[in-house]
């Protein structure tokens, strides 16, 4: 508690000149109070307690053959209300330098009263060129994603992390080229909760990509243009499950590896009071940015339990309009796919691997005035749910559906 009133004074400080003497040094103090108020028409795949939503759960038959996840449940929440920093610094050279460090109080688990990282980085911009080394958006999650009022910003169709990173980005005319070299922090991959062989329950850890000693790498490219930004990516990245395997009453050293490589491809336009956007994906083994997938067992080996693998793929793709100022209205539908893997599996470690295909259907409409918005939205979602096949495909499948209310109040400052 004495850490987070600290931290509070000092960006007052900030906001206030108190601290913002030194020379060559600007800062710009912002923030929001926001509220959300959110009713489910029954039991979902979530996080933050139901404020960060992905998808409606399966069907849970009880003793008497009633469903145990057909019940709504609903919640009201400050909890991102948000506090940020922007830096400018002194010439490195001949580098513009800069800096942002913006938290909120979504904390972790059920402790919500805590400070939570959002970005937090500097920035070095020689004009054309520019290195970006903290943590902030997610190359995946780009500069092209849904405008609606669900916090989960459009996940699982749109990748959706904030993640460590090192960024380089080129500009010249209307083109924007960019690499990056990302870890992971708050936003994890899914692997083995133990090291038995054959065992498909999992965990979100963050030793996956530890013990990989190789972060993940992004590269894109973006035009721009009165409007208009189209772009497209590609992404790599590689894991290791386990670093040693319990297997015949005994513990070998393993050397394990699960590698992914993903392509995205977007584009945005606006006009006057008109946006339009939209993303696809094909996936393998993104469960880092808050989607469905993973990976599954090909083969074992006999004497120490050593495994392979191979990387469940996922189609993803989202569409979403809006138009309007003071009063603003819009829609945004999403589409999922599982594929499943190129070869036969004995076993699937991943999220929302028994989901075949996955539709969301939104519409909004939000009240806009000078620091100030509020809103509603109504979101229909279906999952169809069923079994995996010898390729971690899904068959034999039924729906089940959500049906989602959110209201919003937002104060920025």
């Amino acid at each position: 508690m004495k850490k987070q009133i600290l931290l509070l004074a000092a960006l007052a400080a900030v906001s206030s000149g108190v601290t913002a003497q030194k020379k060559d040094f600007g800062y710009k103090f912002y923030g929001q109070v926001r509220t959300d108020l959110f009713y489910n028409s029954r039991s979902n795949s979530e996080t933050v307690d139901g404020l960060f939503y992905m998808y409606p759960n399966d069907v849970a038959p009880d003793a008497n053959g009633e469903d145990l996840n057909a019940k709504p449940d609903g919640n009201f929440y400050t909890l991102y209300t948000r506090l940020g920093l922007d830096v400018t610094g002194p010439m490195l050279g001949k580098a513009k330098t800069s800096a942002k460090v913006e938290v909120d109080f979504r904390g972790s688990g059920t402790t919500y009263s805590l400070f939570r990282i959002r970005h937090v980085y500097f920035n070095l911009d020689w004009g054309t060129s520019a290195l970006l080394v903290g943590q902030t958006w997610h190359p995946l999650y780009g500069d092209v994603a849904p405008e609606i009022l669900n916090l989960n910003m459009g996940a699982p169709y749109q990748p959706f992390s904030r993640a460590p990173q090192i960024r380089y980005r080129f500009t010249q005319k209307h083109w924007v080229l960019t690499a990056a070299a990302i870890w992971q922090s708050q936003y994890l991959s899914v692997g083995p909760s133990s090291n038995q062989t054959g065992n498909t329950s999992t965990q979100k850890h963050q030793q996956f990509i530890k013990n990989s000693c190789v972060p993940e790498f992004y590269v894109g490219a973006d035009y721009k243009s009165q409007g208009l930004l189209v772009g497209a990516g590609v992404h790599v990245s590689s894991i290791a499950p386990r670093k040693q395997s319990e297997y015949n009453d005994a513990v070998y050293k393993v050397s394990e590896r699960i590698t992914g490589v993903s392509g995205e491809a977007h584009v945005k336009y606006t006009y006057n009071k008109l946006m339009v956007a939209a993303k696809t994906v094909l996936s393998s083994n993104l469960t880092q940015t808050s989607t469905i997938g993973g990976y599954g067992i090909t083969s074992v080996d006999t004497r120490t339990g050593e495994q392979e693998y191979t990387p469940l793929r996922v189609s993803h793709t989202w569409l979403s309009v809006m138009y309007g100022k003071k009063w603003r209205g819009g829609i945004f539908a999403g589409y999922l796919k599982n594929l499943g893997a190129k070869d036969e599996v004995s076993g699937i470690l991943g999220t929302g691997t028994k989901i075949d295909q996955l539709g969301t259907a939104t519409a909004e409409l939000t009240y806009n005035l000078p620091n100030w918005k509020f809103g509603a939205e109504y979101s229909w979602t279906g999952a169809a749910y069923g079994t995996n096949t010898a390729k971690g495909r899904v068959t034999d499948t039924h729906l089940v559906k959500n049906n989602r209310i959110v209201f919003t109040a937002l104060f920025q400052f």
